[in-house]
């Protein structure tokens, strides 16, 4: 059991305080959903969906990129450099 889960309204992490999803959380998913995206993209809409209603000031497009660009970010790769972790 993971100690980095969103602390609402604010949606920061329990564990560490950062926004969520957190550094640590990210990793987290990505092992846990490994070879299953569409999986993963699921599982954070159901948070989209919630921070949307938690933080009603903040962009979409803000909310969008938190919760849906960053499994599409390498995590490891030189700054700069585009593409998917491995095994997307």
């Amino acid at each position: 059991m993971t100690m980095h889960l969103p602390v609402r309204p604010v949606w920061t992490c329990a564990g560490c305080g950062q926004v969520w999803p957190c550094l640590t959380r990210k990793r987290q998913l990505l092992a846990e959903f490994a070879g299953a995206r569409v999986s993963l993209m699921l599982y954070l809409t159901q948070f989209f969906v919630e921070a949307c209603v938690d933080m009603p000031t903040t962009t979409t497009g803000t909310l969008y990129h938190r919760f849906f660009a960053w499994p599409y970010e390498p995590t490891d790769a030189p700054p700069g450099s585009k593409g998917a972790p491995p095994g997307w």
